[in-house]
C-alpha cells in the first residue's frame, strides 16, 4: 500500500483493502520503507512478467490458482488488462478469506468487476467462498491436498485446462513435507501446468539468520526455511515433486532484467541511501518457476 501510495507502480484496487497508515514514520522507517517498497516494485513486476507470459502463450484458454493470495488485487488488474484466465481461483484460510468477501460484498469498486465478468447462473456467495463463473475464493488449508482439490473442484476447477500455481511467501510457512505433497499435487494433476514461487533463499549466511531470529522474535516461524538454503535447494524440490523443468534467480537478478527506465524513475522516488542493505535483502529473496508441459506449449 505505502509502495502504490508512491507510485512505484500502479494499483487502484489495493485502498480497498488495506489502509493507508496515518502517522507520520521517522526517518529511519522511511529509509527501510524504500528499501521494502523497492524490493516489493521488483517482486510485482518479475512475478507479473512470469504470469503474463503463461497467459500469452495459453492464449488466457487456461486457469490461474492463487495459493496463500491474501488481500492480493491481481483479478482486478487482470481484467483491466483484457488478460483474464477461463477462471481465476484464489485460496486463503478461512479467516482471511471471510475479510476479503466483505470488503468485496461491501465495495462496488470490487464487486462490479466480478459481476461484469460473470456469466450463467447466481452467483454464489457466503462468508467463506466466492464463486462466479471467472473468479472463486476458496477457504481451505493448504497442508491437506485432499481437502484443496475437493474444495477446487466445488468451484469449477478444470485439471484439463493448461493451469498456473502462483505461491508468494507461502511454501516457507509449511513443512517440507507439507510444501513436497502440495506441489507433487500440483504436478500430478494438471498434464499442462507452471508453478511460480516467491520467497527467501541463502538463508544460512549470517544474513539470512538474522532474518530468522527478527521473525521467531516476532513468533514468525518459517517450517520450510531449510529448503530455501540456496537458488539450487529451491530448483531440486520443484524437480524432486515431478516439475519436469525448474529455475530460479535471486531479486537482484530479477532488478537487473526490469526495463531500467522504469527503475531509474522508480529510484528516484525515494532518497534510497542503504544500497548495500537493499542488495543484501534481494540477495536473500527469489522467484522459482517450474513447467510440467505434455503439450509442448
Amino acid at each position: 500500500r505505502f509502495a502504490v501510495s508512491v507510485g512505484y507502480w500502479k494499483d487502484p484496487y489495493i485502498q480497498h483493502f488495506v489502509r493507508q497508515a496515518k502517522e507520520r514514520k521517522a526517518p529511519e522507517i522511511n529509509r527501510g520503507n524504500s528499501v521494502c517498497a523497492a524490493g516489493y516494485y521488483a517482486r510485482v513486476h518479475g512475478v507479473s512478467y512470469l504470469i503474463k507470459a503463461f497467459l500469452e502463450k495459453t492464449e488466457c484458454n487456461s486457469q490461474i490458482v492463487n495459493l496463500g493470495a491474501g488481500m492480493d488485487t491481481l483479478f482486478w488488474r487482470l481484467k483491466d488488462e483484457n488478460l483474464l484466465p477461463k477462471k481465476y481461483f484464489e485460496v486463503d484460510f478461512p479467516m482471511i478469506v471471510a475479510r476479503k468477501i466483505h470488503n468485496i460484498k461491501s465495495k462496488p469498486p470490487l464487486s462490479k468487476p466480478i459481476m461484469e465478468s460473470h456469466s450463467g447462473d447466481s452467483l454464489l456467495i457466503d462468508s467463506h467462498s466466492l464463486d462466479s463463473s471467472r473468479y472463486s475464493i476458496v477457504g481451505a488449508d493448504l497442508r491437506s491436498s485432499s481437502d484443496l482439490e475437493e474444495k477446487l473442484r466445488k468451484h469449477s476447477l478444470d485439471t484439463h485446462l493448461p493451469t498456473l500455481l502462483v505461491a508468494e511467501c507461502v511454501l516457507v510457512y509449511m513443512t517440507p513435507q507439507q510444501s513436497a505433497s502440495l506441489l507433487k499435487w500440483a504436478a500430478s494433476t494438471f498434464p499442462v501446468a507452471m508453478v511460480i514461487n516467491y520467497e527467501q533463499v541463502n538463508m544460512r549466511d549470517r544474513f539470512g539468520q538474522i532474518m530468522i531470529e527478527n521473525l521467531q522474535r516476532r513468533h514468525c516461524n518459517l517450517a520450510g526455511v531449510e529448503l530455501c538454503s540456496s537458488l539450487d535447494s529451491q530448483r531440486e524440490r520443484l524437480l524432486g515433486s515431478g516439475w519436469d523443468n525448474a529455475h530460479a534467480v535471486d531479486m537482484m537478478k530479477v532488478y537487473s532484467f526490469l526495463p531500467q527506465a522504469d527503475v531509474k524513475r522508480i529510484e528516484a522516488l525515494e532518497f534510497l541511501d542503504e544500497k548495500e542493505l537493499f542488495e543484501q535483502l534481494m540477495q536473500h529473496y527469489c522467484i522459482c518457476w517450474a513447467s510440467k508441459d505434455s503439450s509442448n506449449l
